[in-house]
């Protein structure tokens, strides 16, 4: 059960985003996207993501850190992984000013991770904290707890290269078989989606005849390719709109969407609340 408590910075907004959970790692069925950053600290074990069209591995005692409005997933795990995931909501975190290196590279979609195992016991300490001052899904979380939180992720921030918002994440070797080819085709539609994209395409990429590779892409991911693309234009959408003045026209057709009613149906659907009022909510404050 996740648990959910009010959004201290911005009191208007609905109850959701900070949690602090413990977790027992299975493989996710379907790719997962929701508006949070998501914090992962591994208390034992390996945790292996499919994220950004990138596998992405958070080891123990690492501390990672994502966006999760991109499409992401489970895809392998070793050990019996147990790991905390915090969740913030972002309007919160893009008001906390954040140095760039953190906060640039997370709403392009890459993962972070502050691997300086020398402070697990501590991380550890301040999750258990954090769990215990979040379960209550009525009361806001306490200042300290806020306080806590935004020096963890300036502590993140410093641990980061200042080259970090153009570097990809690592990269675990792909393997070979029908779950490879799910995997790299969902890379290129990650690097493409904001282009005009075809199963054909898609399936040139990988060798395979388009209705074959559609099969095994919904069977791999329990979702369809334009389902899936679908979730990457939201997802830019929603970072345009938080954080550039661009006219919703123009948010529509850079993140990908051809016609201005697709892109109304498809974010209202995905976000539930049209562009406006998302960007009322999460805009960052100039």
């Amino acid at each position: 059960m996740r648990l959910h408590t009010f959004n201290h910075a911005r009191p208007d907004l609905a109850p959701y985003g900070f949690t602090c959970e413990l977790w027992k790692a299975a493989p996710m069925r379907r790719p997962d996207r929701h508006n949070e950053i998501e914090l992962n600290l591994l208390r034992r074990g390996t945790l292996t993501y499919l994220l950004g069209g990138d596998r992405v591995t958070i080891r123990q005692g690492s501390l990672g850190v994502f966006w999760a409005a991109i499409p992401h997933q489970i895809i392998a795990s070793e050990l019996d992984p147990q790991y905390y995931v915090i969740t913030l909501p972002l309007a919160w975190f893009l008001q906390c000013q954040l140095p760039g290196r953190l906060v640039d590279p997370l709403l392009l979609g890459r993962f972070l991770a502050d691997r300086d195992t020398r402070r697990l016991e501590l991380d550890l300490e301040l999750c258990q904290r954090w769990q215990r001052d979040l379960q209550d899904p009525h009361r806001e979380p306490p200042r300290a707890t806020l306080l806590e939180l935004h020096a963890r992720l300036i502590r993140l921030a410093d641990a980061l290269p200042e080259a970090s918002a153009g570097r990809r994440p690592p990269r675990s070797p792909l393997g070979e078989g029908g779950a490879t080819k799910a995997e790299r085709m969902a890379g290129y539609l990650a690097r493409h989606y904001q282009e005009p994209i075809s199963i054909e395409e898609v399936a040139r990429q990988v060798q395979l005849h388009p209705n074959y590779a559609m099969s095994l892409f919904k069977k791999t991911f329990r979702t369809t390719l334009n389902d899936y693309v679908t979730q990457y234009r939201i997802a830019q959408a929603q970072r345009l709109l938080a954080t550039t003045d661009e006219k919703i026209v123009q948010v529509a057709l850079d993140s990908g969407f051809r016609t201005l009613s697709r892109f109304y149906e498809a974010f209202t659907r995905a976000c539930r609340c049209s562009p406006s009022r998302y960007r009322r909510d999460h805009r960052i404050a100039p």
